[in-house]
């Protein structure tokens, strides 16, 4: 099942992230490649400055998406000041209805 994990940096936290942020993009690689991580980002304020972060999971079930977004370096590091997990359901722009 698909996650959406969306993710809102504590307020001036560009430092922190911007420390974590080679650790945090090598453990969404390695997400990728086994399918877990399916696609993100992060959210920008008006300027263009990174304030939080959304990636959608492909994962069993609820826990275990809660379980990949503890893991991520940005969370352990205390980077957000949020993390919301919401069930999703991918309607449009799927990889196979694009071929």
């Amino acid at each position: 099942m698909h996650y959406a994990l969306i993710c809102t940096d504590k307020p001036d936290s560009v430092s922190l992230r911007m420390e974590t942020r080679e650790q945090h993009l090598i453990w969404l690689k390695a997400h990728q490649a086994n399918g877990r991580a399916v696609f993100g980002g992060p959210f920008l304020d008006d300027e263009g400055t990174m304030i939080g972060s959304l990636l959608i999971v492909d994962m069993p079930d609820r826990q275990a998406a809660e379980a990949m977004a503890a893991d991520d370096p940005y969370a352990q590091a205390g980077l957000f000041a949020s993390t919301e997990i919401r069930a999703w359901k991918w309607v449009i722009g799927k990889p196979e209805d694009m071929a």
